[in-house]
């Protein structure tokens, strides 16, 4: 079968298909609960298992390898739900913070101060601050689209927060839960 499936055969494919479905399946539900998600997780393994045939070196380790592929594969799931349970938890207290200053006049002047203190920083450090904040783009794809090192981007953000802070000194409290939540 590994021999087939290393030469493009399908038919080789589809029988380590079945050969092999049941012992992940049984693999993965130690780990798992939901039938779903080990059915996703294990045609990932498969998918990966026909675009990486030409680099299986050694049948004898065959078993070993698509094991490791999914064990690793659970582990990457458990990973994206502990950032998607982060993520929901952050929006849930943004939507705290939306639902304390909801039509106040103090988020509206604040928001106001906030952008006009934007507007007064260095160009660079306006559209980092900006693809940051607004675009929501990660350091590393700032770094990466403006051809510079995560570093500058990271020092960036910090003089532009810092700049933000010290000259939002006279909104006390609601500047520190506005610039927490939403910068």
């Amino acid at each position: 079968m590994i021999r087939g499936l290393i030469d493009d055969d399908k038919k080789s494919f589809d029988d380590l298909y079945f050969y092999y479905y049941p012992k992940l399946y049984a693999f993965s539900k130690t780990f798992l609960k939901v039938e779903d998600d080990i059915n996703d997780i294990l045609q990932e393994v498969f998918i990966k298992t026909w675009d990486n045939r030409k680099k299986i070196k050694d049948v004898e380790t065959f078993n070993a390898w698509i094991f490791t592929i999914t064990k690793n594969s659970v582990v990457t799931y458990f990973r994206e739900k502990i950032r998607q349970k982060d993520f929901e938890s952050r929006v849930r207290k943004m939507a705290v913070g939306e639902l304390v200053f909801n039509d106040s006049l103090e988020y509206k002047d604040l928001k106001e101060r906030v952008d006009q203190l934007v507007e007064q920083l260095p160009e660079k450090r306006k559209m980092i601050f900006k693809l940051s904040r607004e675009k929501g783009l990660s350091n590393r794809e700032i770094a990466k689209k403006l051809e510079i090192s995560i570093k500058t981007v990271e020092d960036h953000m910090l003089y532009s927060l810092r700049f933000l802070r010290n000259n939002l000194k006279d909104f006390e409290v609601l500047t520190l839960l506005y610039i927490s939540l939403f910068l």
